[in-house]
């Protein structure tokens, strides 16, 4: 006779796979080097009043600048380091894996805030706003990380709730869904992560705090 445990174990095996794999998927989707990009391109996209007044061809040449300062150029220093033997894996899970990639983000995200503060700074103050953030968050996951292996999904996850959460309040959009979708989004990734990596809660926690506050305490100074 056929045992029932041997029945829903291979069941239960199969939805634990499907689960990881979607847990992976979102990981990869809403890493933390692409969460800038999503911001910026839609609010240059979406906001109706700061960002109105921009064609084709500057949208473009902003988004592009992103995609390199933000992507691109970070994706190549780590596959330099990896290259060099300063980090063991591009997945970065170790506290000692994540120094360089933290130095070397912070001078990308630098240069990205100074670009958007004097390209049209009356038209992009939101946007130098939010990489200014991004550049703080930066430098405090590096401190944090002396400690802490600080979640980096986590981060990114909190400073897209920060920016978002700023311009709700400053009653220049309409934000009920697009706060709603970063909410969700946020959750689906935090648990992924915790799904399929070693983090504990503390720091998937630690992250979505780093993240809001320096959004907000980059707006406070700027905005």
């Amino acid at each position: 006779m056929t045992n029932e445990t041997d029945i829903v174990q291979p069941v239960a095996d199969k939805h634990n796979v499907i689960l990881r794999f979607f847990a992976h998927l979102f990981s990869v989707l809403f890493h933390p080097l692409f969460i800038p990009f999503y911001v910026v391109a839609f609010l240059i996209n979406y906001h109706p009043s700061y960002f109105s007044g921009l064609g084709f061809y500057t949208k473009f040449e902003l988004l592009r600048s992103t995609v390199f300062n933000t992507i691109l150029f970070p994706a190549f220093a780590l596959l330099v380091m990896k290259g060099l033997g300063f980090v063991k894996s591009i997945m970065l899970h170790s506290q000692q894996d994540r120094i360089g990639p933290y130095l070397a983000n912070m001078i990308f995200y630098f240069w990205m805030a100074r670009v958007l503060f004097n390209y049209k700074p009356e038209l992009t103050p939101i946007l130098a706003s939010f990489m200014t953030g991004v550049f703080i968050t930066t430098a405090l996951a590096l401190i944090a990380n002396i400690f802490y292996k600080i979640s980096m999904h986590a981060i990114g996850c909190g400073g897209m709730l920060g920016i978002f959460i700023i311009i709700m309040n400053s009653n220049s959009m309409l934000m009920t869904w697009p706060l709603s979708l970063a909410l969700l989004i946020t959750g689906i990734v935090c648990t992924s992560r915790l799904i399929v990596s070693d983090h504990t809660q503390k720091e998937i926690y630690m992250g979505l705090v780093v993240g809001l506050v320096c959004q907000f305490g980059a707006a406070i100074v700027i905005l």
